[in-house]
């Protein structure tokens, strides 16, 4: 809403007055919430927006236009935009009822056009978004999304923002690899297991990660180091000589978080945290 002041001046004989200052409300015909259904994000992770307008008029809103920034921001002197529309996502409701889609411009800036809300009515726009490499990624990073609201007779524009955080925790993966790949027996067996870390976040030992292989050749003895130091059984972890099943102890591995780099075009790399685990043994 907004409040008018204004007064009128009469000029006569070269002399002026003026008249009592009026002062009036113009009510808001238009109103407008814009939410994250998920107020988090990862890497290559999708964002769900929900926009609604609620058209408070005795008159039907025409022409109503939704431009969304996807988030854009500034780098090295161009703007980058860390969102990017999903084609065929966004979904229109007016009171309710699904309708058929607006007018899609990707962008960026991403434009809906062409709604129409009935007098007292409301519409609901629902879309997804993809997360760009120009998305930041360290921990407490976040995308701060903006539209901005215009119709024919509306006087000044509505602006909504959603703000999404990054999902703060560790993402691990792990690779295996064997040396050599022929043996004989009686020979020596190496297994590798690479664990990286996509996450922002360290995994420390209370995240409580296990590593479980049922060794096949059963190496025995074996020998196993993890970063470089040498483990020991029956603390670090258990082998079962019969089965060849190994397992490390809860929380015994830890990854450091991954690290952020941005680029001269603004698109991040991400350089992911690694331990390694060796288990050396006699075929």
């Amino acid at each position: 809403m907004a409040i008018f002041n204004n007064f009128a001046t009469l000029s006569y004989n070269g002399g002026t007055t003026n008249s009592n200052t009026v002062s009036g409300e113009i009510l808001d015909t238009l109103s407008s919430t814009k939410i994250a259904v998920m107020d988090d994000y990862t890497a290559n992770d999708d964002a769900t927006y929900v926009i609604t307008l609620l058209n408070s008029s005795t008159t039907p809103m025409s022409g109503v236009t939704i431009t969304d920034d996807l988030g854009g921001y500034t780098f090295n002197g161009t703007t980058v935009y860390p969102l990017e529309y999903t084609a065929g996502s966004v979904r229109l409701y007016i009171n309710g009822v699904l309708q058929a889609a607006p007018v899609v411009t990707a962008g960026p800036p991403l434009v809906f056009s062409g709604i129409s809300i009935p007098a007292g009515g409301n519409a609901i726009i629902i879309y997804e978004a993809a997360v760009t490499a120009y998305a930041p990624l360290a921990a407490d990073d976040t995308i701060t999304n903006t539209a901005v609201i215009t119709a024919p007779g509306l006087s000044t524009p509505v602006t909504v923002t959603a703000v999404i955080q990054t999902e703060d925790r560790a993402d691990l993966t792990i690779s295996k690899s064997v040396c050599p790949a022929v043996v004989s027996e009686n020979d020596q067996l190496t297994y590798t297991f690479v664990i990286e870390n996509h996450g922002n976040t360290s995994a420390t030992a209370t995240d409580n990660a296990v590593l479980t292989d049922t060794l096949d050749p059963i190496l025995d003895p074996i020998t196993v180091t993890f970063n470089g130091t040498t483990l020991t059984e029956g603390t670090a972890y258990t082998y079962d000589r019969t089965t060849g099943l190994f397992t490390t102890t809860a929380g015994q591995i830890t990854v450091p978080a991954a690290t952020y780099t941005q680029a001269a075009d603004g698109t991040w790399t991400i350089t992911p945290g690694t331990s390694v685990l060796t288990i050396a043994g006699t075929v």
